[in-house]
């Protein structure tokens, strides 16, 4: 029932077409999250290499293995060894099944070399049952709703990580409430036969990729496969050591360590600590709370800057009606008498009274007569930016002044009407070369 009320939250985030929530994720999240979940799940790969039984989050792990040191496993872990440097070599020839190549040797190995007698444990046999249907009692279903909450929170923040990841990586155009639509599907088919919860895995996307399937059949051979192994060589499975296992999901995710992407986000200076924070948090804080935490910090670092806006003055290039900032361009001169200012960010509620403030005493400096504003980047404002815009135009009146607004979009012009500014609406410009030309002219006598 938990699994069938985490499919159903699917289903519902996809019938509302919820998927443009995943829009908040981005790409330097999704990337550090890929790398730090790649990081967990080869570190919870140790214990069966090292044959220590540890578990918990990584760093229990990790000391669990330190303090057993001396309990370490030497043939599990050569054995695990040889099998990645196997898994690895056959990259070089992709056109052979590496993996399969692998698991058949750890099969062979497993019934005629008895790892078990130098402890090394075995994948060990899975018994099969059809399953025996019973709902629950109504009156667990709330607690059993708080319990599907997390599992879908959790399902969603793993499965669309490895889907953009994956996307990311081949160019490939995904729908979001597809998606949701998908692994909600396939919970409830997982709950009507007592399954597990079900998402895009990291480790099986990864190990998918590595085998190099470019195709949706490949998960349907691949489902096939297993249930004929299930049916006809479970015995044989069953004698498969837990390293050999183990380097086949190592090698499926090293793909995802590389550092390729964050040396990018380094070179164009942009986003590179959202990218470290998202690695970070999922390696202290687990999948859920990780992606969250790196989610919070690319949003309030775009709230920071968004709240910090650069102002930009413009001139004029000679002998042209274009208008940049002097301050990247030496040819380009400032219109006597007229001071023009861009606020490199929309004005909204956390920076139109700091910006406007700004450019406020920038204009009280020299012999200005007219500010001209650029409003190119705010296509709309609201409440509290509006107000301010109005004040910041008194201001200015009361020191004998002018206020023209250039690139003023029509909702702004509606909207500065509709609040009773209709002087400043009426003298908006669509250009800045515009308002220059009107700051350069008389205004009318009142």
């Amino acid at each position: 029932m938990i699994v069938a009320l985490a499919g159903a939250i699917f289903l519902v985030l996809s019938l509302l077409r919820l998927g443009s929530l995943s829009s908040f994720i981005s790409r330097p999240v999704l990337r550090g999250f890929a790398w730090g979940l790649a990081v967990t799940i080869i570190v919870k790969q140790l214990p069966h290499v090292l044959g220590v039984p540890a578990s918990g989050d990584i760093w229990h792990i990790l000391g669990t293995l330190l303090v057993a040191f001396s309990r370490w496993n030497w043939p599990g872990l050569a054995l695990s060894l040889a099998a990645l440097a196997a898994l690895i070599g056959f990259r070089r020839a992709p056109q052979w099944p590496g993996a399969l190549t692998v698991i058949v040797s750890g099969i062979a190995i497993g019934v005629l070399g008895r790892p078990e007698n130098y402890g090394i444990a075995l994948a060990g046999s899975v018994s099969l049952a059809m399953p025996h249907w019973q709902l629950p009692s109504l009156a667990l279903l709330p607690r059993l709703v708080e319990i599907a909450a997390p599992i879908a929170l959790i399902l969603f923040a793993e499965s669309w990580g490895t889907i953009r990841s994956l996307a990311l990586k081949h160019g490939d155009a995904i729908d979001a409430n597809r998606e949701l639509g998908a692994i909600g599907a396939a919970n409830i088919a997982a709950a009507l036969v007592q399954g597990m919860p079900v998402g895009a895995g990291f480790s099986a996307g990864a190990a998918n990729e590595a085998a190099g399937a470019t195709d949706r059949l490949a998960a349907a051979v691949a489902s096939v496969a297993l249930l004929a192994l299930a049916l006809f060589a479970a015995r044989w499975i069953a004698r498969i050591p837990e390293p050999v296992l183990s380097a086949v999901v190592i090698a499926a995710l090293t793909h995802a360590l590389s550092l390729a992407p964050l040396r990018q986000l380094f070179r164009i200076g942009r986003d590179q600590w959202v990218m470290v924070g998202a690695a970070l948090g999922v390696l202290a804080l687990g999948v859920l709370y990780g992606m969250l935490a790196a989610i919070a910090l690319s949003i309030a670092l775009l709230l920071y800057d968004f709240a910090r806006p650069a102002i930009s003055e413009l001139g004029q290039i000679d002998g042209s009606s274009d208008f940049v900032d002097q301050g990247r361009h030496g040819d380009a001169h400032a219109i006597p008498g007229v001071a023009i200012y861009r606020p490199n960010a929309p004005l909204f509620f956390a920076n139109a009274e700091s910006a406007l403030h700004a450019i406020a005493a920038r204009a009280r400096d020299g012999d200005v007569r007219t500010v001209v504003l650029s409003l190119e980047e705010s296509n709309d404002l609201d409440s509290t930016a509006l107000e301010v815009l109005g004040e910041f135009a008194e201001s200015l009146a009361k020191a004998q002044r002018r206020l023209i607004l250039a690139r003023a979009h029509d909702r702004v012009r509606d909207l500065l009407a509709a609040a009773g500014f209709t002087a400043l609406a009426s003298t908006s410009t669509y250009s800045v070369a515009d308002a220059a030309r009107l700051a350069t002219t008389p205004p009318p006598p009142p």
